[in-house]
């Protein structure tokens, strides 16, 4: 079957409007059946017990303090602490029950008879089940008792400090300010087991998993799931049709020939653009070392190998986990999204053979730029944290507290400034091509996908700390997995296509069908996927089913992403022993194996309904973020800064060996993390689950039994290969960058990549309909 590029872009673009429609349904779909919060929630004699006030500044301070990073909300944020949905609501049970022990007979419920237990359990069982919605709520006796004595436990933990735990004194400020946190957790627990209106399952699908409190994977979770399993299966021979049906070129390694990095012209723009692949090694590193003491605080959550002790320094009091866990996860975001905008950038004169007026200092500004937002941002989030701002400012400048999504929104603005400032200039840099080809070629690609990724971007600016948390925890999934399973991986695409186009494995014509061919199928399953993380939110229950069937789909693409890397690997390899640019392609295709690893493998079976309800919030997704991190972004940015690298620096200063060593201490250090620690805890984890419930698998009992915390212990190799890893990289890139080749003359360039793109692009001949 042959189509062309322009029927391709024609179903790319259907695709990504049906997307965008579906999606905006959701959205009002969402806002019309949030769960709401009650405005007054009574005892019996009528007595306020909380109000929406209450769990109104409770979620702020929620926020404000860094809480998703210690701990999560219903099944989200961090796994350090506890799930606070699970915990309030394994609480509430227990002190229901003392309360009823007390009441008929006069002693604590555990000793209590088997018999008189099981009756006690039935009515505490009951009387959660049949609480009702409404916008008042009033609680039987035990229920207010219950409610109160949570309270007094969250102001020991969270503002008293209780160091067993990893919780530093004063991390919630104030007595009131823990108890409004309890009142937002608690309330999260309510909706957890109180039945949306007109439904038999609650507001969260009976998540977490509750046997006491009578939550249980109910019959829609396993339907769908099984489901899922026969769609993956219908869905790979259908994508296996599509890909022998669909005719696309293969890379070309016959008679090709290969530019050499000396033969390359430079421009100063190009030149600057290395300083984003150094800022990006050096943040790397910051954040593997960061990385290294959260894995050891699973073992000591209140010293550093005996530092506190020993010489009195208390890393609790200065890098406390909730600091800690936060620079950890942006400095990936960081580190990634600044070597991805120095490809971009260096890319367009490379292909077209043409600087813009002034480019070069439009790219030192983007530098700066960047600079002030990642210091800002981070230097923002200790501040936020530590209390320093007053009124509005801790949610404007300091630590918004939303996983991923954690820098105050004054820096979020910054860097969507940013981004569109980025794509601006890689428009600029692409200009002649832009002018020259269709708008389904690649010069274009890249400009939609930058473009995409500041528009999705925008999707952070549509809640506030007073938003629900449930539309917060909608459209923050929004910005966080859209990016990941749809213009991310669109970017990717086109980055990938780009530098095999300025290698001359791959005609231009060519790399513009196989990417609008697998930016159809990413984009056909990833951007509606996001809806997976719907199911346990509190959003309708019409997300299951959506969620379920292309969360599945998200895992065929990922299988021709493997196998053009590979294939492309094979082009290059029989391409002749003086391929110059093979250290780069050794990334690209680690990126290709760890993301059909750890995006598909582990998230297709994280991801299953059945599976997704009992390991929601463990150490199976810590797994998958890790395999997935790398795989889809981390080993394809470091493949980027090594072509870029090889381009730049002086052919006889070029040595691959600390590049080697690199690659080969990051691959293993992965490998050995996941296989020896993360994916072993996170089976057991889900085993405790599956066998006592969602609160136990998350409890500090859990952790600190002895087998799991052997496992946290065999994480030291894995993650001292990858920090030495990250290490050698960096140190390689500031030792390469000493040697740097100059930029030449504009009059004397010969343009060897751009007078063949604007050539006859002759590799492969095609028509222009092609």
């Amino acid at each position: 079957m042959k189509v062309t590029r322009k029927q391709l872009a024609m179903f790319l673009a259907t695709i990504f409007v049906v997307n965008l429609i579906v999606m905006g349904g959701g959205a009002w779909l969402s806002y019309a059946n949030e769960p709401e919060i009650p405005d007054t929630i009574v005892g019996p004699d009528g007595e306020t017990v909380a109000t929406s006030a209450d769990v109104q500044s409770g979620k702020m301070v929620f926020q404000e303090n860094g809480l998703m990073n210690q701990g999560s909300m219903l099944g989200r944020g961090s796994y350090y602490d506890t799930d606070y949905t699970a915990d309030a609501l394994e609480l509430k049970t227990e002190y229901m029950r003392d309360y009823y022990a007390q009441e008929e007979y006069e002693t604590a419920y555990e000793d209590l008879e088997t018999a008189e237990q099981a009756g006690i359990d039935e009515t505490v069982r009951q009387e959660l089940q049949s609480s009702t919605h409404g916008e008042r709520v009033e609680y039987s006796a035990a229920e207010a008792y219950a409610h109160e004595q949570v309270r007094e436990e969250y102001v020991e933990r969270y503002h008293e400090g209780d160091r067993e735990r990893g919780v530093q004194e004063g991390l919630i400020p104030s007595e009131e300010e823990a108890e409004q946190f309890a009142d937002f957790a608690l309330w999260t627990a309510w909706i957890s087991h109180t039945d949306r209106p007109g439904s038999d399952a609650s507001f969260t699908n009976d998540f977490p998993y509750s046997p006491a409190a009578g939550n249980d994977a109910g019959g829609p979770v396993m339907t769908w799931s099984v489901i899922a399993m026969v769609l993956l299966v219908a869905g790979a021979g259908i994508a296996i049709w599509l890909y022998r049906a669909v005719e696309l070129p293969e890379p070309e390694s016959e008679g090709v020939s290969i530019p050499h990095p000396r033969d390359i012209d430079l421009t100063p723009s190009q030149l600057l653009s290395t300083r984003f692949v150094l800022i990006g090694a050096l943040l790397f590193v910051a954040q593997t070392l960061l990385g290294g003491l959260l894995a050891h605080y699973y073992v000591e959550r209140d010293d550093f190998f005996g530092l506190h002790e020993a010489v009195g320094i208390d890393i609790l009091e200065y890098l406390p986990w909730t600091i800690v866990r936060t620079w950890h996860v942006d400095l990936g975001v960081l580190w990634i999204a600044t070597m991805w905008l120095g490809a971009g950038l260096f890319l367009a004169p490379l292909l077209t053979g043409r600087e813009p007026r002034r480019q070069a200092l439009y790219v030192k500004g983007l530098v700066g730029a960047l600079l002030v937002v990642a210091v800002g941002g981070l230097a923002g989030i200790w501040l936020g944290i530590n209390n320093a701002f007053d009124g509005q400012l801790w949610w404007l400048l300091g630590n918004e507290g939303l996983e991923y999504l954690e820098i105050g929104r004054i820096w979020q603005t910054g860097l969507l400034v940013g981004f569109l400032g980025w794509t601006a200039l890689v428009a600029r840099g692409f200009k002649p091509l832009l002018d020259r080809e269709p708008r389904y070629g690649l010069a274009h690609m890249i400009v939609y996908a930058g473009g995409s990724i500041g528009l999705l971007f925008m999707a952070g600016f549509l809640y506030t700390p007073k938003t629900n948390f449930v539309m917060t925890e909608f459209w923050r999934w929004w910005v966080v997995h859209m990016w990941v399973e749809g213009v991310f991986e669109f970017f990717v695409l086109v980055v990938i296509a780009l530098t095999l186009v300025s290698m001359n494995l791959l005609s231009k014509k060519s790399a513009e069908k196989a990417v609008i061919f697998q930016a159809a199928l990413v984009m056909g399953s990833g951007i509606i996927g996001v809806s997976h993380h719907y199911w346990w939110a509190g959003l309708p229950e019409v997300w299951l089913p959506i969620g379920s069937v292309f969360s599945t789909l998200e895992f065929i693409p990922l299988l021709f992403i493997l196998y053009e890397a590979l294939g492309h690997y094979r082009a290059m390899d029989t391409a002749g022993t003086d391929f110059p640019y093979r250290m780069a392609f050794y990334f690209i295709v680690a990126s290709s194996v760890w993301n059909f690893f750890g995006a598909g493998v582990i998230g297709f079976f994280i991801n299953l309904p059945v599976i997704s309800y009992f390991q929601s919030g463990t150490y199976l997704t810590v797994a998958h973020a890790h395999g997935a991190m790398f795989g889809a972004f981390g080993f394809l940015a470091m493949g980027m800064a090594v072509y870029i690298l090889r381009v730049t620096t002086r052919a006889e200063k070029w040595t691959d060996r600390r590049l080697r060593w690199s690659f080969w201490l990051c691959n293993a250090g992965l490998a050995l993390m996941l296989f020896l620690s993360l994916l072993p805890v996170g089976f057991l984890q889900l085993e405790v689950a599956f066998t006592e419930g969602y609160a136990a698998s998350r409890s500090l009992e859990f952790y600190n039994g002895g087998l799991i915390q052997t496992l946290f212990w065999l994480r030291m190799p894995g993650d001292t290969l990858l920090i030495l890893g990250a290490a050698v990289f960096a140190w390689d890139v500031a030792a390469k960058l000493l040697f740097q080749r100059k930029a030449t003359a504009e009059e004397t360039r010969s343009h060897v990549i751009a007078d063949r793109i604007f050539g006859d692009d002759s590799i492969e001949p095609v028509s222009d309909d092609d």
